[in-house]
């Protein structure tokens, strides 16, 4: 889809949009602040991970590590207790990451630009104009999974193989930019309902993709590493192995990729999380 919007399509659409999200809006803590660092935090949390799933975690989280500073003196072993049950590990090592990169290079000022935001560690495209939306009312243009469903629905009805780049200027032409927050919070409300009340239409998307089964996956190897190391302190690769219900060989091979990542430390046959 090429052509140029109409005004009367765009209030439309606009219209439909808040009028859903003014009688069911979803409620969820993040959406309660304009701290940029919570939100940021939130932000990290919500990649690949169902919003219930991090408001378990959130709140807690923030409590222990409630600024730039505190997040930037953790480490693994102080950080993943308060991580643990979100999966994907590595974002907990980014926010580190981040926060030591906005102490050093931007005096613990996290910046507002999605370009700049772009740079930090583990953060794309995607998280970099939510973060710019969400914490600063940025009018970035994005596309996350709930917003796409929304535009695959209303704009290419029957349409298969729908691409990012046509949707885009779509995105960009419906923004409401005096208010880009709430319009993005209203547009991936509508999305999730959208999901509940049609055949999904993210699977005519060209970028669909099934998520890959969790049981069996090295992530549940990685995680049962993690949470084990977490609850007992210091284990050997054996324990490891007797304790999981994993193989060795598994087993092995995750303690090798997480020790170079930076979870973990060995020390003579014991590894321990790092701290």
């Amino acid at each position: 889809m090429d052509e140029k919007l109409s005004p009367e399509i765009i209030d439309s659409f606009r219209r439909t949009i808040y009028d859903y999200y003014s009688t069911q809006p979803r409620i969820f803590p993040w959406r309660e602040t304009g701290n940029p660092y919570n939100i940021l935090v939130s932000e990290i949390m919500l990649q690949q991970t169902q919003a219930e799933r991090v408001t378990a975690k959130y709140v807690g989280f923030i409590r222990v590590f409630p600024d730039f500073k505190t997040l930037a003196s953790a480490t693994p072993g102080t950080l993943f207790p308060y991580w643990q049950g979100l999966g994907y590990n590595r974002r907990a090592l980014s926010l580190i990451e981040i926060a030591c990169r906005v102490m050093n290079d931007f005096q613990c000022v996290l910046p507002c630009e999605p370009e700049i935001l772009e740079t930090l560690p583990g953060i794309g495209k995607t998280t970099a104009g939510e973060i710019a939306a969400f914490a600063f009312n940025y009018p970035s243009v994005f596309i996350e999974t709930n917003i796409r469903r929304v535009f695959i629905h209303f704009f290419f009805p029957g349409q298969d193989k729908v691409k990012d780049s046509d949707i885009l200027p779509l995105v960009e032409q419906t923004l409401d930019r005096v208010n880009p927050r709430i319009w993005y919070y209203a547009l991936m409300d509508y999305g999730v309902m959208l999901k509940k009340l049609v055949k999904n239409p993210n699977v005519r998307s060209a970028h669909y993709q099934k998520q890959s089964p969790f049981q069996g996956s090295n992530r549940q190897v990685r995680g049962a590493i993690l949470s084990l190391l977490a609850s007992r302190g210091e284990l050997t690769a054996s324990e490891l192995v007797a304790n999981s219900g994993q193989d060795e060989e598994r087993i092995t091979k995750n303690l090798h990729e997480l020790e170079r990542e930076g979870f973990l430390w060995k020390n003579g046959e014991r590894y321990f999380l790092k701290r």
